[in-house]
């Protein structure tokens, strides 16, 4: 049987690759369950210093698998029980894992596939791509952390109208919006990806978990409050030996290695 989720390490970067093209990607629930599990193997393993989330065929995600959600209406138990066993936890691990996560999106991400490509920290996305809210087209909510994500992205007012009003946002707009950090080629789209992703594992991650902290923070708290919390990690990293190596290496006029530690 294929599997539907590839996972693959090299040197220090894990590569986690949705492989139903047949499907569109579309989340069953052998892919969410494999995509919940690799994520969290990759958070978990201090091998890896970077993530890249990436899709095989025409499409990076469509969101669930609406077959087989059709099948669950008809069963007993809660149908929308794959939110907290699936949906959360694969959207805590992307946003809160203490290594960078690069989303390479191909063709449409919809639905829990933009919640997924959103938790990343740094998106770059083919030409040919979009974006597509999808959940008010079927009468849900959001989930896949999207109410959290989308108007930290693009605003509220903004959020609530790509929600109420459920389009695709097509690579260009997307890059406006910021949606898309880096749009690129269809051709060049794995490559891309794939050296922001490397760049990534090879720098400071420490002080990238800890710049993520910080933008979190400052989202919910007012200016002192972000100040003390900037101090407060600022402290911690200071007694890092990637910050006193980086300051060595920077006087000595050469590349600095970071460790992680």
């Amino acid at each position: 049987m294929t599997e539907t989720v590839l996972y693959e390490v090299t040197e220090s970067l894990a590569t986690v690759t949705l492989n139903r093209p047949e499907a569109m990607n579309a989340l069953n629930h052998e892919t969410k369950e494999a995509l919940r599990d690799r994520l969290a193997e990759a958070a978990a393993d201090s091998r890896v210093r970077a993530v890249l989330l990436a899709a095989n065929g025409r499409a990076f995600c469509v969101g669930q698998d609406l077959r087989e959600h059709a099948a669950a209406l008809e069963g007993d138990g809660d149908p929308l029980a794959t939110v907290r066993a699936h949906y959360s936890p694969i959207a805590r691990t992307l946003s809160e894992m203490r290594k960078p996560v690069v989303a390479a999106v191909n063709g449409v991400a919809a639905g829990a596939g933009f919640g997924f490509a959103l938790a990343a920290d740094y998106r770059v996305v083919a030409r040919g791509a979009s974006f597509h809210t999808a959940f008010a087209g079927i009468g849900l909510a959001a989930d896949s952390g999207l109410s959290w994500t989308l108007p930290r992205t693009v605003g509220r007012a903004r959020a609530a109208e790509l929600l109420l009003f459920p389009r695709a946002v097509e690579a260009a707009e997307a890059e406006q919006l910021g949606l898309a950090q880096r749009v690129v080629p269809d051709e060049e789209l794995a490559a891309s990806a794939r050296a922001v992703a490397v760049e990534l594992s090879r720098g400071p991650t420490l002080a990238y978990a800890a710049l993520r902290d910080a933008l979190d923070f400052a989202t919910e708290h007012g200016l002192a409050a972000s100040l003390e919390k900037e101090a407060e990690l600022q402290s911690a990293l200071g007694a890092t030996r990637d910050h006193r190596g980086a300051v060595a290496a920077f006087l000595a006029k050469r590349r600095p290695d970071f460790d992680g530690a």
